[in-house]
């Protein structure tokens, strides 16, 4: 599961049984995730860019004001 999923999720706990270790020799590393999301977005190596922020805004607002939105 995605690691901002689980939060999102705000799960209790998670449970495992390979360690990251493991899942790196299995050749699932996610130690590139972690050493990527540490740098600043302008470092990183899949470019981010904003856009449309005046046009998103007003919809995020309606968010924010929605008292029956499910918290995340």
């Amino acid at each position: 599961m995605c690691l901002a999923a689980i939060y999102w999720a705000r799960l209790d706990r998670v449970y495992f049984a390979c360690s990251s270790a493991d899942a790196a020799a299995a050749g699932f590393d996610d130690a590139r995730f972690y050493q990527e999301i540490a740098k600043p977005p302008p470092e990183r190596s899949v470019p981010t860019e904003p856009l449309l922020r005046d046009e998103a805004w007003p919809v995020m607002q309606e968010w924010i004001a929605n008292p029956d939105k499910a918290l995340y």
